[in-house]
């Protein structure tokens, strides 16, 4: 459990994050940022500082995953 809240502490240490959830008991880490924030280059920027920094402070068993999610929608109704 400690290393789960860890890797959430690590990824929600960034700016722009909005969400983050420790997936497959802590073998994927999926970050949602903020679209008006961040854009698709600081999305990449992210995963990789947030992949470094995990490898860096926690040692864990095979590979952890770390996908950065930016997503903005636009709805609009006719009638």
């Amino acid at each position: 459990m400690r290393r789960l809240a860890r890797l959430e502490e690590i990824a929600r240490s960034h700016p722009g994050v909005a969400e983050v959830y420790a997936m497959q008991a802590g073998r994927e880490v999926r970050v949602m940022v903020r679209p008006d924030a961040v854009d698709d280059l600081g999305a990449e920027l992210i995963a990789r500082e947030v992949a470094r920094q995990v490898s860096a402070e926690l040692t864990c068993p095979g590979q952890i995953g770390v996908t950065v999610i930016r997503e903005s929608r636009a709805t609009a109704v006719a009638g």
